[in-house]
């Protein structure tokens, strides 16, 4: 799941009330298929820093909810209104993620240099989902990585 941190950062994570967040705002309908019909509660979350001097992973968090409607589709007020969307047929979900922990800066250069990390959506170019599914064994080589073992897992 990426964040710009200008909008909400791992620190914001971090500061949040239960370390627990709603994950608002997606207006992208292939990211908000991935939100509403492949998340599961305890399911694991790379947090990801784009749209910054130093694009990468900054935490790690797990999904603590199902999937429910996106208020902000319904403010008026807000840049998420969307006004074809209706009480009884919303068109954008979310769901809450919370903390596991705050790693050091895994790079998206980091990222990019790996091997077995090839095929991960978010290394693609032209990719600007916000959110996108990763396979175990690509979650595994992260997970090394984080840790500090080396790049060629």
């Amino acid at each position: 799941m990426k964040s710009e941190p200008s909008e909400f950062s791992i620190d914001d994570l971090v500061k949040a009330k239960n370390q627990t967040v709603a994950w608002f705002g997606v207006r992208n309908y292939l990211a908000r298929n991935y939100m509403r019909d492949l998340m599961k509660v305890g399911d694991e979350v790379l947090f990801y820093h784009s749209s910054c001097p130093e694009p990468g992973i900054a935490g790690l968090a797990k999904v603590s909810s199902m999937p429910y409607p996106d208020e902000t589709q319904w403010d008026k007020k807000s840049k998420y209104f969307d006004a074809k969307s209706t009480q009884e047929n919303p068109r954008w979900m979310l769901v809450d993620v919370q903390l596991a922990k705050k790693t050091r800066l895994l790079s998206l250069a980091d990222l990019r240099e790996t091997r077995g990390l090839e095929s991960m959506i978010i290394l693609q170019r032209g990719n600007r989902l916000s959110i996108t599914p990763i396979t175990p064994a690509e979650w595994k080589i992260v997970a090394k990585l984080l840790d500090g073992n080396s790049k060629s897992a």
